[in-house]
């Protein structure tokens, strides 16, 4: 599927993690991946990937028998091993036996049946391929770190265990221990066994005090093994004999043993391999990643031969893990190996020269990017804290690549090479830093000395802006590089000054085009390739276009609406200009736009243009956009790479799909478009990959559908567990976890910490953590295995006693390490030096072969061997020897220098710094604080600033840490009260604690600035009773009266929302000016109380007041509310100053209602409508005789009830506060002259009719003869229409016992005002709308069937259509309606507004219910019956008014 890839590197720490089989393909485990790589003497390729662990890859192995040589095997932390064949790259089997992470696994060389897999506990598990079957061992209760099967004996296994101890085992005895080869006393990396099947005789080391004889042949008819163990040493073992025949040390090669102490164990991986068809030769591992060859046979001192010694830089400059041999057809046999330097070399056995390297990569792949110079230079942003640049344009070497890390030590997360000077390459980091490497020498990077607090997105090249554009045009630069990061600014840096500081380009925008509020967050910007505008994304999914280089605003697109993540021009080289201002953007959502942006660019506006349409639109991917690239060749031809893991070229023009890859395992990252070839372009994303892929071979055209890929889904799943996997496995000492962990690769976000550093993963990985105790397990071990045990902890106890500290001096140490005769020669030579004044030709104590005599001549001499002491430190990387040498030579100056350099300043050196004087102390104690900050030991760092007397700096690198309450004590400890620092800590703290929810540690901040309102309003965020309480009391203590008003009502209002109407008054009574929320709360109260207590609304009051409670001989409800009011509150018509009527009904006018509806709940609804009612009480108190208003606020009070289609409740509310049926109770000019249509405002006709409606309905229900069970039943579901029921039948219950004869003449007398011609007009109007609505929408929708042509099933459609055909001809055709429709509205719009504002009670329903009355109750007149029978007539047209109308009048 691709052409050329880069893959991910091998995971770290594992003892088999590759391996070749006869045909040459290699597997290397990387991540939860298995990477096949055809390798031959001359180059390799990437194949594919075997894709299926949920966890880090621990071991892997290929059958090495021929027929079934594509088969092979792997382990995973997650305790799967999983059978593979490469050929198609799926799973054969899958075995899940172990309970543990597996540490390693072999496909036996003898049976191609048998594989075996030791896990982390210990256990031990055969797997038969043919068969399918398992079998468990438990050979010993110890950390398995390595495993290899005998090539000799199907049944024979060696294990290597953490503690040093080797066991062979026999699988076939079920798992009994044939041997213990004790003599390692640390980790055994490596276990490989010779491939003779005899132990031929070879030469012992002279320590085993065997003498020079020799190991007789073939005894016991046993082999050689080899292992390899972190103590240094190499040890081959007889097996017939369990013991070891030879120990090889470790040489300290010149290229890095003059810094090696051999008294102390270096981090190593000591590998070894016994090649095939090679008895007497070994390869293994060094300490700096060199390779050597071991001839065991050779006499004399170096037995050894180190790999590519013929030129310089063959050999890894890290330590090796892996090696695994392959032989050619043609007899040559190549060595595979792969190293923490991220390469897989190819090693020639023959010469011992490398053949090829393959770069690997260890993180996200950030940034591609062509040099637009140096052709098919391609830059590499990985996130494993190094740069590649890659010459893919080399025939020799196909993967000729170099590496640059220094002064990186973050992610590299945006690149961009200069546009003109060759070689000259930015860069920028995941924390902040902005730099430029120049590729082409060998000089670290020159790096910005303005840092940005957050990854950096982008870099771009672009014509200098002011400030940086002003001067004289020979002094400035042609081009400025522009950073875009993670908080949101762009800085312009001088690439001749990065030393200076960087621009923000904000203040040039906001001067430039008068811009006072803040601009959104920058997440990305792109320079026009003639450089006069510069497109800027933004994190409102904004785009701005300004003009260079006063930075003119010319358009704004808006039409992303998620924040943008790349924007691209098109190029200007031969392609039309039309093409030339076409800007590509992608953000957060999946669509890519592409805007024309010639006519605004070519004709800027005298004022910026809002862009709301794109030129195109190309829709596909599933998921955000995070990269793009125009084709270099084509005209308007775009790729773009998207979270759902695929690249996506598109015709622009035609918004066509052209071509789609899916060859990545993960969302990409990046783009980039081979400057070279038209069909090449090269992608890279989250797993660690870099492919090269040809637009004219792939399969698909279009992303797939779905939201995510499966792969993306499972990944994310099992990424925490994980990453908590490889901690234990760490911890418990077992493989220990390799350095890839996840990343994060998306912009506006943190990115994710990534375990890309080194040194620090090499330190975790390699640490000795104490063996489990032996007794685990030992219940189902054999009696002997206590005896085991017991023995056990006296190896460990002298595996810590032997363990010595690093030496000081280990050069000259290494030369008293050396044989007898030489040492013997030592004395001699320094007595002749001593006491001749003549010393040896070539003897200079402290120098060369006689280093180690300076210790024992003068002082000068001395001093020489500690300079070479420092040199081999240096080289080793020890300089904290090397600065105590320092010391002791009286450098003390030199030392802190030094030590400062390499951050190796500690508590010891910082107390004698005095010594060298004040300044000198000064600079170390400063630069020991940027070391603890960079440890993240910030409290440890500004105490130490105190020391020098820096207390502001101190306090501020508390503050940009966040240790905002270590800051606040030591500022009100050390500075006075009113220091401006202090209340901008606070403000600071109160920000971040309120961003994070702790709303009452964030007020306290605010109070101590003085910020009363902002604590106020803090605490409120909460919403919630006892959280506005405490804020409205906090806001009236602080002297914020208007906002303790406000908080004070809010909580009232929740609280008799809930209908605790005692607390709802006590929070009010503590505010002034609350006292008309108290009288409507008041009111609301007794409201509810009166509805309750004759059983209309349910039971639910929390707390209430004793005066709401209505007695046996309470009065009417207005009486109620006048005199709680005058004695609770103190309120009349007498009172007088902030208690006024007059006063109270202006500020209740200020408290907005809503409009009345159906669907609000009926507490809800009764504190609505008891504000309308609060407002009639008060207007009834007033003394101005305004019945319009208050006949307002009676008709809303109503209304609420009304429409809320609660009958019960509303009929109820009517005969509360019209006891008699007549509102002129509440009349103040005429109180007894009942209120008539001609007589009264409309809102007072309104709401006479409809409390006659509501004594309408009790006069019918009180002739009814249904029983009380059947009339409750009905009673929550609002009145029955009369249409639909005999006369004498009744389906509603009675409400209060119904009325008495007194009564019903009354309302006999009132039912006039129902029956209102012009009411019942507009009624009819209304309802004759709605029917020819309907028709027309039914209309509609056949006419929609009858297009579909859809059957019914029984293929009855012609049927119907005729039917349908023969309806239509007698009914209205759909212009008619219409016309008729058109007719109705301006017949509805000609009629008054106070119909339609005030209505009245369904006039039709009301004539229904009176011609029944009148059949059955004389109270009915003759002359109200004859009028309803021709209202009726003249309104009724509908058919079931008509059919009632009948039955009644018949």
């Amino acid at each position: 599927m691709h052409e050329r890839s880069l893959p991910a590197s091998p995971n770290w720490y594992c003892s088999r993690c590759s391996d070749v089989n006869s045909s040459g393909l290699l597997g290397i485990g990387a991540k939860n991946i298995i990477y096949l790589i055809e390798v031959c003497a001359s180059s390799c390729r990437v194949k594919g990937e075997l894709v299926g662990h949920k966890d880090l890859v621990s071991g892997f192995s290929f059958c090495q028998h021929a027929e079934q040589s594509h088969l092979c095997v792997s382990s995973s932390v997650d305790g799967n091993v999983r059978f593979w064949d490469s050929e198609t790259r799926a799973v054969v089997k899958e075995h899940t036996a172990h309970q543990n992470p597996v540490s390693a696994v072999h496909w036996s060389p003898v049976d191609k049946n048998l594989v075996v897999s030791g896990d982390e506990k210990g256990i031990m598990v055969c797997h038969w391929f043919h068969t399918g079957d398992t079998a468990s061992f438990f050979p010993e209760p110890r950390t398995i770190f390595c495993l290899s099967c005998s090539p000799h004996t199907w049944s024979c296994v060696a294990v290597g265990y953490k503690d040093g101890m080797i066991v062979l085992i026999d699988v076939s005895k079920k798992g009994e221990v044939m041997h213990r080869l004790r003599g390692h006393d640390d980790e055994i990396h490596s276990l490989a066994w010779s491939w003779v099947a005899s132990e031929d005789a070879l030469y012992s080391r002279p320590e085993d005090n065997e003498g020079t004889s020799r190991v007789s042949a073939g005894e016991e008819g046993g082999c050689y093994l080899a292992s390899g163990s972190k103590d240094q040493t190499v040890r081959i073992w007889s097996t017939a004999k369990a013991r070891s025949v030879m120990t090889l040390k470790l040489p300290f090669l010149k290229k890095r043993g003059s810094a090696v102490d051999p008294g102390v164990k270096e981090r190593l991986w000591l590998n070894v391999h016994w090649p095939k068809g090679r008895a007497t030769q070994l390869v293994s591992s060094c300490f700096g990643g060199e390779l050597v060859m071991w001839d065991l046979t050779r006499t004399g001192k170096q037995k050894w031969t180190v790999f590519g010694t013929s030129s310089e830089g063959q050999n890894h400059s890290r330590i090796v893990f892996n090696t695994s041999l392959v032989q050619l057809q043609d007899g040559r046999e190549l060595l595979i190996s792969t190293s923490m330097d991220r390469e897989v070399k190819c090693w020639d056995l023959a010469s011992l020269d490398c053949c090829w390297t393959l770069p690997t990569l260890g993180g996200f792949v950030y940034a591609l990017t062509f040099s637009p110079v140096g052709v098919g230079c391609l830059a590499l942003g990985v996130g494993d804290n190094m740069i590649r640049v890659w010459n893919t344009l080399t025939t020799q070497n196909q993967y000729d690549t170099r590496l640059f890390w220094q002064g990186i030590k973050s992610k590299v997360t945006a690149l961009a090479w200069h546009p003109r000077r060759e070689g000259s390459l930015a860069f920028g980091t995941d924390d902040g830093k902005v730099g430029i490497y120049d590729v082409f020498s060998n000089k670290p990077p020159q790096i910005s000395s303005s840092y940005h607090r957050k990854t950096v997105y982008t870099l771009a090249w672009g014509p200098p802006v002011p400030p940086m554009s002003f001067g004289a045009a020979e002094g400035k630069a042609a081009y400025s590089l522009y950073s875009c990061a993670g908080e949101g600014i762009i800085l312009q840096h001088d690439p001749y000054k990065l030393s200076g500081e960087a621009s923000d380009i904000d203040k040039l925008i906001k001067d430039t085009n008068n811009i006072q509020h803040k601009l959104s967050p920058h997440t990305d910007l792109s320079w026009k390739p003639d450089g006069k505008v510069v497109a800027i994304g933004n994190e409102d999914g904004c785009i701005d276009i300004y003009q260079a280089p006063s930075l003119k605003l010319l358009c704004s697109i808006q039409q992303h609406h998620k924040i943008i993540n790349t924007l691209r021009w098109h190029h200007d080289h031969s392609s039309p200009p039309e093409l030339h201002c076409l800007l590509a953007s992608g953000s957060s959502n999946a669509i890519v736009y592409i805007h024309d942006l010639r006519s605004v660019i070519e004709n800027p506006p005298d004022s910026p243009v809002v862009l709301t349409e794109p030129y195109r639109r190309l829709s596909g991917h599933t998921a955000k956009i995070t990269g793009m690239a125009w084709s270099p060749h084509h005209d308007a031809r775009l790729v773009t790479v998207s979270y759902d893991g695929t690249a996506q070229v598109w015709d622009v023009l035609q918004e066509a799909a052209l071509s789609n890859y899916r060859g990545h395992l993960g969302y990409l990252l990046c783009v980039a478009w081979s400057p070279e070839d038209p069909d090449v372009i090269w992608t890279g994303g989250k797993d660690f990959t870099v492919q090269e892929w040809r637009v004219s071979k792939q399969e698909f055209t279009k992303p797939p559908k779905g939201k995510k890929m499966v792969e993306l889904q499972e990944k994310k799943k099992t990424n925490p567990k994980q990453k908590k996997k490889n901690k234990k496995a760490t911890a418990d000492g077992g493989a220990a976890a390799p350095t890839i962990v996840n990343g994060a690769g998306e912009k506006a976000t943190s990115a994710g910490q990534e375990a890309s550093d080194e040194e620090d993963v090499d330190e975790v990985s390699s640490t000795n953590s104490p063996v489990p105790p032996p007794g685990i397990g030992a219940t189902q071990r054999k009696p002997s295995a206590p005896v085991k045990s017991k023995d056990k902890p006296d190896v460990n106890l002298l595996s810590q006693k032997k363990k010595k500290p690093r030496s000081m001096l280990p050069v000259s140490t290494s030369m008293d390490h050396r044989p007898k005769e030489d040492l013997l020669q030592d004395c001699i030579t320094l007595a002749s030096i001593r006491h001749s004044s003549l010393p040896p030709t070539g003897c200079v104590p402290g120098q060369g072969e006689h280093i180690h005599l300076g210790l024992f001549h003068d002082r000068e001499a001395l001093y020489c061997m500690l300079e070479a002491e420092e040199e081999a430190h240096m080289e080793a990387g020890h300089f904290d020897s090397v600065v105590y040498l320092r010391l002791w030579s009286g450098d003390l100056q030199g030392a802190l220098q030094l030590a400062t350099e390499k951050g190796e300043l500690n508590d010891h050196l910082l107390s004698v710094a005095p010594m060298a004087g004040f300044e000198v102390w000064s600079r170390a104690v400063e630069a020991y604080v940027r070391q603890l900050c960079l440890q993240e030991q910030y409290l440890k760092a500004a105490s130490h600033l105190l020391s020098i007397n820096k207390l502001y700096e101190a306090i501020e690198l508390l503050r940009s840490h966040k240790l905002y309450r270590e800051a606040i004590a030591l500022v009100k400890a050390r500075l006075p009260a009113n220091d401006p620092v202090l209340k901008e800590l606070y403000t600071c703290w109160a920000a971040v604690l309120e961003k994070d929810g702790h709303f009452s540690a964030a007020a306290k901040c605010y109070l101590a600035a003085g910020a009363s309102f902002d604590a106020a309003k803090v605490i409120s965020r909460k919403n919630e009773v006892s959280s506005l309480r405490a804020a409205a009391t906090l806001a009236r203590i602080s002297g914020e009266a208007v906002l303790a008003q406000s908080l004070a009502l809010r909580c009232a209002k929740d609280l008799a929302a809930v209908q605790d109407w005692e607390g709802a008054q006590q929070v009010l009574k503590t505010q002034k000016n609350l006292l008309v929320h108290r009288l409507h709360l008041c009111v609301a109260e007794l409201l509810t109380g009166t509805l309750l207590d004759v059983g209309v609304v349910p039971q639910s009051s929390v707390s209430g007041h004793p005066w709401a409670t209505p007695g046996k001989n309470s009065t009417n409800f207005l009486e109620r509310v006048r005199h709680v009011w005058d004695v609770e509150f103190g309120v009349s018509e007498k009172s007088t100053d902030h208690c006024s009527v007059a006063a109270l009904v202006q500020e209740l006018k200020s408290v907005e209602s809503p409009q009345s509806t159906s669907n609000v709940p009926l507490k809800q609804l009764l504190l609505f409508s008891s504000l309308h009612l609060t407002r009639a009480v008060l207007s009834f108190l007033l003394e101005e005789d305004d019945d319009d208003q208050l006949m307002k606020e009676l008709w809303q009070a109503v209304a609420w009830t009304r429409d809320s289609e609660h009958f019960s409740v509303s009929a109820e509310f009517c005969r509360l506060l019209f006891p008699d049926g007549d509102i002129s109770v509440w009349s103040k000019r005429n109180p007894r002259i009942p209120l008539s249509e001609e007589t009264a405002a409309a809102p007072a006709v309104s709401l006479q009719a409809f409390v006659c409606y509501h004594r309408l309905y009790e006069h019918w229900w009180s002739n009814s003869t249904e029983t009380q069970t059947q009339t409750q039943t009905q009673t929550q579901n609002g009145p029955a229409h009369p249409a639909a029921a005999e006369p004498g039948v009744t389906d509603e219950p009675k409400v209060n016992g119904g009325l008495s004869e007194s009564g019903r003449s009354s309302c006999a007398s009132d039912m006039s005002l129902l029956l209102s011609e012009s009411h019942a007009s507009c009624q009819a109007t209304q309802r004759m709308m709605g029917n020819i609505q309907n028709r027309l929408t039914s209309m509609v929708q056949q006419h929609s069937r009858t297009q579909g042509g859809q059957p019914d099933g029984d293929g009855s459609t012609r049927e119907s259509t005729q039917n349908q055909d023969s309806e239509e001809r007698e009914e209205e055709s759909f212009l008619s309606l219409s016309t008729k429709m058109s007719a109705l509205q301006k017949q509805l719009a000609e009629l008054p507004d106070t119909l339609k504002t005030y209505p009245h009670p369904d006039v039709l329903e009301c004539c229904l219910v009176l011609l029944h009355l009148s059949r059955v109750s004389p109270s009915v007149s003759e002359s109200l019956r004859q009028k309803a029978t021709d209202l009726l007539h003249r309104y009724g047209t509908s058919g079931s008014i008509r059919r009632a109308a009948q039955r009644l009048t018949a």
